[in-house]
């Protein structure tokens, strides 16, 4: 099939219902890449939303360029308590550097699959769930669903804390969560913690052919790599593990370094990024501990008997909380019998689910599309996952109204 219209494309191509394919198109159009601001798609779904009598609830980053969007969809009797939460993050990825073959806001399907930027990670779910918004408002839910779209997601899941501070402050109190990160429609009960940090080392410039006058901080950075890589190395042999994992124990790996200015230049500054991704059950204060250790303990002493001004700056950027959710939890046993899915699956990269659970709203993962298209060149979700999408939500709507055999008690 050549690119074409959505719309037109919708009727000869199994799968997804046409209005969720013009949701998702919709919603592609908006280039909300983290270093930009999401008011524009937030501000559209809030006015999708009010024409069915809601009062959706819009909480802003600092700079009030950003925000998220929290709506509650009460049940017959009136009830907004407990319920069930529907969450996805309006953010993406750049496309910078990436070789895509067609513009990635401007949707397009080929052979099934509609590509664009944001199509699986995830637009497609937030597409589907509000083209179920008319089917939720005019059921006769037996308790609330409320819809949940934050901002900044991929970059350390700033948004989601924000939102849940102000459904705390306000005394909004969900009993569980689907998060739909694309998951092949497939349910996942459990995911890694991420931990993000930046080292700064400060030494000391001076001419390489008087490097003993210098402090020599890609040297010292160097040390710093080498012991994560000793400490990654000793987590992968030592565990602890957990097989439901691809990769089955914690991980660390450093991403990206910067320093120097001249070949023949001792370098005064070299900055490193680096992350580890644990277990559930595994403390990220231990490990963070056991790096800070090292650090102010080893690295830095051993500096300043160089010179006294040397300094090594570590600082956290992202700490996203691991999800193990229990497979007694109501959430958890309803998200089964609506996906039809009893497998046991485990994944490393994080979500918002983690954030949920913290805060007392028990989550699972479920949605449309794969990981392994996410955050890549020609990212796409196939049409039927989308269509598999909406019979799920169909099956949630039946199943909250008494309607479909599912018993709920989230």
């Amino acid at each position: 099939m050549q690119a074409t219209d959505i719309r037109s494309a919708a009727s000869a191509t199994a799968g997804a219902r046409p209005d969720s394919l013009a949701w998702v198109e919709r919603l592609v159009r908006f280039d909300t890449t983290s270093r930009a601001s999401n008011l524009g798609m937030v501000e559209t779904m809030r006015d999708a939303l009010l024409p069915h009598g809601v009062q959706p609830t819009l909480t802003y980053d600092a700079a009030r360029g950003k925000a998220n969007l929290f709506v509650t969809l009460a049940a017959a009797d009136g009830n907004a308590q407990g319920g069930l939460v529907l969450s996805g993050h309006t953010d993406v990825v750049p496309v910078d550097g990436q070789d895509w073959t067609s513009d990635p806001f401007r949707p397009e399907i080929r052979d099934g699959l509609l590509y664009g930027r944001g199509a699986c990670d995830m637009k497609g779910f937030i597409g589907c769930v509000l083209t179920a918004l008319p089917a939720f408002a005019a059921a006769r839910l037996r308790e609330p669903v409320h819809f949940a779209f934050s901002y900044d997601e991929e970059v350390g899941c700033l948004g989601a804390p924000v939102m849940l501070a102000d459904l705390a402050a306000r005394g909004v109190r969900p009993s569980g969560c689907i998060i739909g990160e694309p998951t092949d429609m497939r349910v996942i009960t459990a995911h890694k913690g991420i931990n993000v940090y930046k080292c700064c080392v400060r030494g000391r410039a001076a001419h390489s052919s008087l490097t003993p006058q210098g402090v020599n901080a890609i040297e010292y950075a160097a040390r710093l790599i080498c012991f994560l890589r000793d400490l990654a190395d000793e987590m992968r042999a030592q565990g602890p593990f957990d097989r439901a994992f691809d990769v089955p124990f914690t991980t660390a790996q450093t991403s990206m370094i910067k320093g120097g200015n001249a070949v023949n230049t001792v370098p005064a500054e070299c900055d490193v990024l680096f992350e580890y991704r644990n277990l559930p059950g595994v403390d990220p204060a231990a490990i963070d501990a056991r790096i800070r250790a090292y650090v102010d303990g080893e690295l830095v002493p051993r500096m300043r008997r160089e010179h006294p001004d040397a300094a090594v700056d570590l600082s956290r950027l992202a700490a996203v909380p691991s999800l193990d959710a229990s497979e007694q939890a109501a959430v958890t046993a309803l998200v089964r019998a609506l996906a039809r899915d009893d497998m046991v699956r485990k994944v490393g990269y994080a979500t918002e689910g983690g954030q949920f659970a913290l805060a007392g709203i028990p989550a699972v993962i479920c949605g449309p599309g794969s990981i392994e298209q996410a955050h890549k060149a020609d990212e796409f979700v196939s049409l039927v996952q989308l269509g598999e999408c909406d019979v799920f939500l169909g099956r949630l709507v039946r199943s909250l109204s008494g309607e479909g055999g599912v018993v709920s008690s989230c």
